[in-house]
């Protein structure tokens, strides 16, 4: 093989592997309203969010995946535990903090926080992520 033949062969590699990943990245978007239902964002859910970011939750929680592994993922919480048990430890937090070995602070969340971050934590539990990540309880 030549210079000028293993020179092309590289260029002509990087196009086709460039195409293919432009190619699936548009595609990836296309499929993010089918997958997100972004047309489900309340003001409620959106301040739930708010308050996701104003606490830091995610300096120990992961959501889809994104985040500290302190603590449990939450984005499909409202799946594995139900929204009984949120509620019961976001209101505990709100007054004294939850966990055992691990704490959790105490927030001073309003009702209208627990209640935006119960509707979040719904909204995160119905995007499509095909599984990921893979959480299983217990």
């Amino acid at each position: 093989m030549t210079k000028a033949s293993a020179r092309n062969m590289f260029i002509g590699s990087t196009i086709v592997v460039s195409a293919i990943l432009l190619a699936l990245t548009y595609m990836s978007h296309l499929s993010y309203p089918e997958r997100t239902h972004p047309e489900n964002i309340t003001a409620r859910v959106a301040y739930g969010k708010e308050v996701w970011e104003r606490h830091a939750c995610i300096d120990c929680h992961t959501l889809l995946g994104e985040g500290a592994y302190y603590a449990p993922e939450l984005g499909n919480v409202m799946t594995r535990r139900g929204e009984g048990y949120v509620r019961t430890v976001l209101e505990t937090t709100a007054r004294e903090g939850w966990g055992t070995t691990r704490k959790m602070p105490k927030f001073d969340l309003s009702g209208e926080d627990i209640e935006s971050l119960v509707e979040f934590f719904k909204w995160m539990g119905k995007i499509d992520t095909n599984n990921w990540p893979p959480n299983k309880e217990g």
